[in-house]
């Protein structure tokens, strides 16, 4: 049946065939059975990447996606609209986009002008504050969402508010297959006369296949006639980051097992027309799935509704499927319940035969034909919705209206200042000076910003990023004293470390960055050596009397809780230096000094910045108000009548009743404005704290006491500091650091979701 009442233009995001993933399948073969059902309609697709070089995708393809590369999001927003587009069906699944839990999708759902159906392939009871940020996000941007089972839209409403009557119940669609005997396809197999059991899909550890294999021994002492058959490639991520060594594993399991004779691996990406055939073949699947929040698979619509039975552990789309006895579920990690199962069929052909045929009938609801006419509806309902309610313009969490772009990313000078050791902390023009050697202080920002721009996606390639974060951790690594547990700073070019302990903030400056490291690193070596290092770092903070140590251990606290939420040594440490900071304030601000100390001396706005974090994290009562209230007479003490930033000079500072020093100025204090003022915005939505944050980064671009830009586009360098009367002409470590995590964060601040420490 087709339909003449569909929309005109209609299309499909997500992966995209030969891409070898469920997405990329689901995505394809939604496609081509919506164009089939609506031969009217134009149906096309955009293709998301994983790699740097592309795959040969068919017609239906019309634009493509790099996946960590959040600009190319922008310009598919464009195409979209230039084009028409009457509806954009998108596949929702958190790891196939860039950015935190897939956050860069948002930046095209914010552009697209067409109403938008979302398919959730994934839906979280537990999220993380990232995930719970982005599928907030994506709810709001959506005209429509598709669940495939009704455990998702129970979850959608109960963790995330999300009314029903925004929610569509649509099944995992499956090609239409004859119900067989399974004898027929067991000749063409080589597995005649036997009892197939079978699991397909991408290998991974979260199968449970080990658990089949653990329960074959007791399975063939019963029926020796029976063949486990595990069909798919292993994942590509995970074949690119350790080989084939899982599937290898699973093949010594199976040999210690003394089961080797009944289980053959295909290592492949079967074709659909090969897949028929597996599953013809096929008297029980099984799914030993581990974690129980897996709203749908697709592997078990297929086999299910082709007339299979089905022995399962309990993941939600398995409850619902094999619920009143349309399958067995079993425990998760329990062989013996698994080979219970199996047998229960293999010991009752009538049992199973009258499993498949309640399965195949339930199944002809699921046929791509049905699906696709869901589908269908549910475009004709985004698009009803759209024009009886208009969506209002969202507001915008970024930076409003740029008088310009923001530069683009170059790293050239940042490479050239380090090694393998680690960065140099300064340069003669824009040489590396070895004389000068290296430092924590620099080592740790380097550190920050590798991870800020692996968050961020795109340019440089992930290679880059990760060999440079490994130098400057393994840098943080070698700099604390094992015997003392305190981060020495300053090391000579020969790699001989010049004090037993470098002073506060600089071993303060590493928990920061090591804090970052061990909550949003995507690499597991690095978080695991990060948390070590800063669990062993933390406790000789509490003998700090320093405030701008306590502010950076705090930012690198938070940056922990980022992924650890309820660490309680964490917390513990969160409560008492954000109280310390608080009683500070008030044992020093006046009515006309609201200020920290008497002296407002050097990368001040960080003091603002923690207690900001720690008002929306930590429940203090006055943290917030007091990080808003400093950060305000800051900003306005670095404010000129002309309307440019002046930072608090270096020569001299600024003491309370007297003078205080416009010069030197330093790059150090512009970049802690911005960071300071942008989490003002994002914890107030006030569109102030944005001005101040893009006057602050203009700084760097010359919008300065002297006009003259301290960031050279030439070479990615950033100049050491304006003078009364010129910039400096060297561009050290800490100059550069400073202006590229400016920037990092400023290109956050468009992608506010992205964030994962966001308490809004």
């Amino acid at each position: 049946m087709t339909d003449s009442t569909a929309p005109g233009r209609i299309a499909f995001l997500g992966g995209f065939l030969p891409r070898l993933c469920g997405i990329a399948t689901f995505t394809h073969d939604l496609c081509e059975a919506v164009a089939e059902a609506a031969p009217a309609s134009q149906c096309f697709a955009g293709a998301v990447n994983d790699r740097l070089d592309a795959y040969e995708y068919p017609e239906r393809v019309r634009f493509e996606l790099d996946e960590r590369d959040v600009d190319s999001y922008r310009r598919a927003a464009d195409y979209l609209n230039f084009n028409k587009v009457d509806v954009l069906c998108v596949q929702h699944e958190f790891g196939i986009y860039g950015g935190p839990a897939g956050s860069h999708l948002l930046a095209l759902l914010k552009e697209v002008r067409m109403p938008v159906v979302t398919t959730l392939h994934t839906v979280l009871r537990d999220p993380n504050p990232a995930q719970f940020k982005v599928m907030e996000e994506l709810a709001r941007r959506s005209d429509r969402l598709v669940v495939m089972a009704q455990k998702g839209a129970e979850i959608l409403h109960e963790t995330y508010g999300i009314p029903g009557a925004k929610v569509d119940l649509i099944p995992h669609g499956i090609p239409d297959l004859p119900f067989v005997d399974s004898s027929f396809f067991k000749a063409e197999l080589g597995v005649e006369g036997r009892m197939v059991l079978l699991t397909f899909g991408l290998l991974g550890p979260g199968k449970g296949i080990e658990t089949v294999i653990e329960a074959l021994p007791a399975i063939v002492r019963r029926h020796p006639n029976v063949v486990y058959l595990v069909l798919g490639a292993t994942h590509p991520h995970l074949v690119a980051r350790d080989g084939e060594s899982y599937r290898l594993g699973l093949e010594r399991l199976a040999e210690a097992r003394g089961v080797k004779e009944h289980v053959i691996f295909y290592n492949r990406f079967v074709s659909l027309e090969d897949l028929k055939e597996f599953i013809g073949a096929t008297d029980i699947y099984l799914t030993p799935y581990l974690n129980e929040a897996q709203i749908t698979s697709g592997t078990l619509a297929y086999v299910f509704g082709a007339g299979k039975a089905v022995v399962s552990t309990p993941y939600w789309h398995a409850q619902e499927l094999l619920a009143d006895g349309r399958g067995i579920l079993v425990p998760f990690r329990d062989p013996q319940a698994i080979a219970a199962g199996v047998c229960a069929y293999l010991d009752d052909p009538e049992l199973l035969q009258r499993t498949r045929e309640t399965a195949y009938q339930m199944g002809r609801g699921m046929i791509w034909p049905s699906v696709a006419q869901r589908y269908l509806g549910s475009f004709r309902q985004a698009g009803a919705d759209r024009k009886v309610a208009p969506r209002k313009a969202f507001a915008h969490w970024t930076l409003a209206s740029r008088p310009y772009d923001l530069p683009p990313l170059r790293l050239d000078h940042l490479v050239r200042m380090s090694d393998g050791t680690g960065m140099f902390q300064h340069a003669i023009f824009n040489v590396p000076n070895f004389h000068e050697g290296y430092c924590t202080d620099d080592n740790a920002r380097a550190l920050i910003l590798c991870i800020l721009l692996d968050e961020l996606g795109g340019r440089p390639p992930e290679e880059l990023l990760d060999r440079q974060a490994t130098s400057y951790l393994a840098f943080l690594c070698a700099a604390l004293n094992q015997e003392t547990n305190r981060f020495r700073n300053f090391m000579t070019h020969g790699r001989h470390w010049l004090e037993e302990a470098g002073s506060e903030d600089s071993h303060a400056r590493a928990l920061w960055a090591l804090g970052t490291c061990a909550g949003r690193s995507r690499n597991i070596g690095h978080r695991r050596l990060a948390s070590q290092l800063f669990e062993r770092g933390l406790p000789a903070v509490e003998g700090f009397s320093s405030p701008r140590a306590w502010a950076f251990t705090l930012l690198g606290i938070h940056e922990f809780l980022g992924r650890h939420p309820g660490h309680p040594q964490m917390l513990s440490a969160c409560s008492s230096l954000t109280e310390r900071l608080v009683t500070l304030w008030k044992a020093c601000a006046t009515p006309d000094w609201p200020w920290f100390e008497p002296i407002a001396s050097y990368d001040n706005a960080r003091l603002c910045q923690a207690l900001l974090l720690g008002g929306q994290r930590m429940p203090h009562p006055e943290a917030l108000d007091v990080g808003l209230q400093s950060l305000r007479w800051l900003a306005s003490l670095q404010r000129t009548q002309a309307g440019h930033f002046r930072p608090i000079g270096s020569n001299g500072f600024y003491a309370r009743d007297g003078a205080r020093a416009d010069f030197d100025q330093q790059p150090v204090e512009a970049q802690a404005m911005v960071s300071a003022c942008l989490e003002a915005f994002r914890a107030t939505r006030d569109d102030a704290w944005s001005h101040e944050a893009k006057r602050a980064f203009e700084w760097f671009l010359g919008r300065n006491d002297l006009e003259v830009p301290l960031y050279d586009s030439s070479s990615g360098g950033c100049s050491d500091g304006l003078h009364h009367d010129r910039v400096s002409e060297n561009q050290g470590a800490e100059s550069t650091l400073a202006f590229h995590l400016s920037l990092a964060e400023m290109t956050f601040a468009e992608h506010p979701i992205a964030h994962p420490l966001r308490f809004s």
